[in-house]
């Protein structure tokens, strides 16, 4: 079967960096866009990251700009999310997510399929 499982969440303080994981089994992520997204509790689902299938798009929410990569690893089958810097408003479950492909113009991953359970990231003092 088809899964995403997400690592690397945790607490950290502000200024701080983090690197998630997202481990794919059962398919290969080299044939996807891959989305990162998150949430924070009583707030809307929000796209952050995204990077098409052959990395030549790549998508990143305005906040996260200079604090946050993503990249892949095909031959581990794993996807990351770089985060450095980061603020009291980045905390939130982080979710990684497999999709079609990208918009054209944007970059923003478009035909989402399978999602992961999510990573709690932590910002506090």
């Amino acid at each position: 079967q088809d899964q995403l499982v997400e690592s690397g969440g945790g607490l950290v303080q502000p200024g701080g960096s983090l690197r998630l994981s997202c481990q794919a089994s059962g398919f290969n992520l080299k044939s996807y866009a891959i989305g990162w997204f998150r949430q924070a509790p009583g707030k809307e689902r929000e796209a952050v990251s995204c990077i098409g299938p052959d990395d030549g798009k790549i998508y990143y929410v305005d906040s996260v700009k200079g604090r946050f990569s993503i990249s892949r690893d095909n031959a581990k089958n794993t996807a990351y999310l770089q985060m450095n810097n980061l603020k009291f408003d980045d905390t939130a479950v982080y979710y990684c997510a497999t999709a079609l492909g990208v918009v054209v113009g944007s970059g923003e991953c478009a035909g989402m399929l399978n999602w992961g359970k999510g990573t709690l990231v932590t910002v506090s003092q």
